[in-house]
């Protein structure tokens, strides 16, 4: 997710093991942008106490990339017979900052399945992979990304069959250790426009090889022709108005807490109760969800936001809408505008896809080429998130509230002075 800053990841290798069965959450109903666009998601899975999601994962720099212990999975059709995503939740070390992480699941006419982005293969996960029917023929590592990563190699041994293909330049950080030190053995390297690979006639691919100042920015975007499909992973995203259902209550509980990162940014205002949640909750209501959720949100997309003691006017600026990242916006693709917009172009002449399937928060998004060059309008000029008043009223393009992305802009710009991105 691009909330939580992809460059920063650092592969402490280590392998999840299951461990005893932890206390499992009841799933609620995700948000959508749209009521037509829930009703795309024809079939919602979760195996119950059938199997567990328990699993252990204690790696990642600076901070393990969590839950720790629990991964709950839940399985959706997207298109019947063809198309399935499997979600478990995501958080960043010990906070209760989550939200969802997504595992692509397509059906080859082989019979065969072809699985982008894997997520930690816990027994729950696996028993409804299984229930597809369907044996897995090829595992895609479609980006650099530690958390995208890390679950490739555990999910291999899973089905040692199946042949690995990974995005090419793979890299880590603070020390660049080989994939294979992650349990990853590829079969091949992702290539733009290859048309070699098994299910080119089914899948196309298009590779981005930007930069994040310490290391390249690595995504490959693929086009399911029968469903008409755009997946990617962290280009773009649509925050939904309410939370993934994987977000457990007591997380969002927590996070409409009065805490001490909300009392360092409001001052006194802290002290103020926000459309009546008391300052320290404990029980969940529409209001303390709300609250909770918005709160994650912001902190996801900016890390340090404006308004983190009431989020209301950020959260509805930037949910239920396409926008790219603010972390990926500021310091990747804004830095690499020429190589940004020839990928971008490229993908929007190429495919004619119908539907937008990210790697995080709401999925399927309903949207073509026309809405994916918009949320990258920032390209055409470079221009930058700050300008007049004039030339915001009258622009088309979509920018973020100054109060929330200032921090974000300190933070490039000092990374500039000292030389690690590009202005």
């Amino acid at each position: 997710m691009k909330g939580f800053m992809k460059s920063t990841y650092a592969p402490q290798v280590g392998y999840g093991r299951r461990i005893p069965h932890v206390r499992r959450v009841t799933p609620r109903i995700d948000g959508r942008i749209t009521a037509k666009q829930s009703a795309v998601s024809k079939k919602t899975a979760a195996t119950g106490t059938k199997s567990s999601g328990s699993y252990l994962n204690v790696t990642g720099f600076p901070f393990p990339l969590g839950p720790l212990t629990q991964r709950q999975t839940i399985r959706r059709e997207i298109e019947k017979g063809v198309m399935w995503v499997f979600e478990q939740p995501q958080s960043l070390g010990f906070s209760n900052v989550t939200t969802n992480v997504r595992m692509v699941v397509i059906k080859l006419k082989s019979g065969g399945l072809w699985v982008h982005a894997p997520i930690a293969p816990t027994k729950e996960c696996l028993a409804l992979l299984k229930e597809l029917d369907a044996p897995v023929e090829y595992i895609i590592l479609p980006t650099f990304a530690y958390e995208h990563k890390i679950f490739v190699g555990p999910f291999a041994r899973r089905f040692p069959k199946a042949k690995v293909y990974v995005a090419p330049k793979q890299w880590s950080w603070p020390i660049n250790l080989p994939v294979q030190l992650f349990g990853i053995f590829p079969t091949g390297v992702l290539k733009n426009d290859d048309t070699e690979t098994p299910w080119a006639d089914e899948i196309e691919q298009k590779v981005l090889i930007s930069s994040v100042g310490i290391g390249p920015y690595i995504e490959v975007a693929f086009f399911h022709k029968k469903t008409k499909t755009l997946l990617v992973t962290d280009a773009v995203i649509s925050v939904p108005s309410q939370p993934p259902s994987l977000v457990e209550e007591a997380n969002l509980i927590d996070a409409a807490k009065s805490n001490f990162f909300v009392k360092v940014l409001a001052g006194d205002k802290a002290l103020e109760p926000v459309n009546g949640v008391p300052l320290q909750p404990d029980t969940l209501t529409p209001a303390v969800r709300d609250l909770g959720w918005k709160r994650m949100a912001l902190q996801i997309l900016y890390i340090v936001p404006g308004d983190l003691r009431d989020p209301t006017k950020g959260f509805a600026a930037i949910s239920n809408r396409l926008i790219v990242g603010p972390i990926l916006k500021t310091l990747v693709f804004s830095t690499e505008p020429e190589l940004s917009k020839e990928w971008i172009d490229d993908i929007c002449s190429s495919w004619k896809f119908t539907q937008i399937v990210p790697a995080h928060f709401t999925a399927p998004i309903k949207a073509g080429p026309k809405d994916l060059r918009k949320a990258f309008s920032f390209l055409d000029g470079n221009k930058s998130n700050t300008g007049s008043i004039f030339d915001k009223l009258f622009s088309s393009e979509f920018s973020y509230p100054d109060e929330d992305i200032k921090a974000l802009d300190a933070a490039k710009q000092f990374l500039v002075n000292i030389g690690a991105v590009k202005k």
